[in-house]
């Protein structure tokens, strides 16, 4: 899609919005459907940096009831069926077990913080917390002797790339102007709009807004420097949250939470089917041109609170990938990393008479569609319209939260010689618009690696800004995980030719 020219104030965008991580992308998404036209641009790819690499959780926050931030949990608790119900092939429900530890949180407190997680947030289509039994129900038997209690609660599993390029990919659709690998260079203020020089591999563009969205995320701050000129330091907190990949350490399907002597938690997750995922850690990370990668420090640590909890120790040579992401939170003064606040931060900046900007600090994954109409409502933007996004789907969501069985027997039946395995992982990325990545009646074309095939491929290419190796293998899709180096190789000189 390319950028409109202005080389005057006569047709500027309305909104320009810097930085294509979950919050710019769900913004530019909320501002095309209420009718204003909309440009983004990201330096890197799409959710490249923080929203490709979270705990990959809609949650409300269980911990942070320990730090009295109720209107935050209640927040996310609401978010989470509302995200639900309009992206149920990329976000599905999720069980937890969370242990008793003796010497930790005693079970009353366990419970009570439960029943507040059940009820704060209106929950209507998720299941209950129930206590369980640990000596003798199957969730119990990966654990170490000792678990006898503990309590199952749910919340939701997101593909969090995904969510990125589907907000991005329905703001296109209505108009918006999306353009990955494109960073601002310049703005500045010319009374009441801005001018804006962005630089991509095409050369420079110029273009004119009527406001500013800095959602630059770790950037932030060296946005802000730019477009205000301004010397003073963003109040802007980087903590860097480490994950690991094993082999898939239990057969069941639920999730658990566990508690550390530290008073942190971690999460140990079934993930793509094969493998377990565990993390996070809170380690400050103050330079965010330095790219975030797991520390020593953080293995050791990960590894030792999983292995105190499972029978079968969790060791340095079980894993099979790590990443890292660094979250932007505001510096509200906390001691320590894990303390400080993941609300999200709003700052207008505004003068009599000149075009305004908004900056955003912090944020969950959970509450984008809340800041999006946060921002909005901020810049005053067609309050009239606010709320269509809590009520239309994202591309490919349109079907029931509880219909993904029927879709997938609807998809095997127009494809029956398709693996099964592989026809839950393309309805499971693209829901409803797996029919246009694979078309009936149609070769799907040689694979590539794993069980990605020409199609796909092409389809990534056309419809969701992929270009690179990388592009795929870990931010469309988690097949990076499968891949060969032979495989590897053969995508990347086929997406560079």
């Amino acid at each position: 899609m390319s950028l409109r020219a202005s080389s005057s104030p006569a047709e500027p965008y309305d909104l320009a919005i810097i930085g294509g991580g979950i919050n710019g992308a769900g913004i530019a998404r909320d501002a095309a459907g209420r009718g204003l036209s909309v440009v983004l641009f990201e330096k890197g790819d799409l959710g490249g940096s923080t929203s490709a690499n979270s705990t990959k959780l809609i949650h409300g926050g269980l911990r942070y009831l320990e730090h009295y931030e109720f209107r935050l949990v209640r927040e996310a608790l609401i978010e989470r069926e509302i995200l639900l119900g309009i992206a149920p092939h990329i976000i599905w429900p999720l069980r937890f077990v969370l242990p008793h530890h003796q010497g930790l949180r005693p079970a009353w407190l366990l419970r009570l913080g439960l029943f507040l997680y059940d009820h704060l947030g209106g929950r209507k289509a998720l299941p209950a917390t129930k206590r369980i039994d640990l000596t003798s129900s199957p969730l119990g038997a990966p654990l170490r002797p000792g678990h006898a209690i503990g309590f199952e609660y749910s919340d939701c599993w997101v593909e969090d790339s995904r969510l990125v390029l589907l907000n991005a990919k329905d703001a296109a659709e209505r108009g918006a102007a999306i353009h990955p690998r494109m960073a601002v260079t310049a703005a500045r203020r010319d009374g009441a709009f801005w001018h804006i020089t962005a630089e991509g591999r095409d050369g420079t563009t110029e273009c004119h807004a009527c406001a500013v969205v800095n959602a630059a995320g770790p950037w932030v701050g060296a946005v802000q420097g730019m477009v205000t000129g301004s010397n003073q330091p963003a109040r802007l907190r980087l903590v860097r949250g480490s994950h690991i990949v094993l082999p898939r350490l239990y057969d069941h399907d639920r999730a658990y939470i566990f508690q550390n002597a530290d008073g942190r938690i971690i999460f140990a997750i079934p993930y793509e089917r094969d493998f377990t995922l565990i993390g996070t850690t809170d380690e400050d990370h103050p330079n965010p041109e330095e790219a975030p990668q797991i520390s020593e420090n953080e293995i050791a640590y990960l590894c030792a609170a999983a292995s105190s909890y499972f029978r079968t120790p969790v060791t340095r040579e079980d894993i099979v990938w790590t990443y890292s992401g660094l979250r932007p939170l505001y510096d509200d003064g906390a001691g320590k990393a894990q303390e400080a606040t993941r609300d999200y931060v709003l700052k207008l900046d505004a003068p009599a008479g000149q075009a305004p900007l908004l900056t955003i600090f912090g944020g969950k994954i959970t509450t984008y569609r809340k800041l999006a109409e946060a921002a909005l409502a901020e810049l005053g933007l067609k309050p009239e319209k606010a709320g269509w996004t809590a009520r239309a789907p994202l591309p490919g969501g349109d079907f029931a939260p509880d219909g993904f069985p029927g879709l997938l027997a609807a998809f095997q039946r127009d494809f029956p010689l398709l693996p099964g395995s592989l026809c839950t992982r393309l309805l499971r990325a693209y829901g409803t618009r797996a029919w246009q990545v694979f078309t009936p009646g149609h070769d799907p074309g040689p694979a590539i690696g794993a069980d990605l095939h020409a199609a796909e491929l092409d389809y990534l290419r056309r419809e969701e800004w992929a270009e690179s190796a990388a592009d795929v293998l870990w931010r469309r899709s988690k097949l990076g995980l499968r891949f060969d180096a032979v495989a590897r190789d053969r995508l990347a000189r086929l997406m560079e030719g």
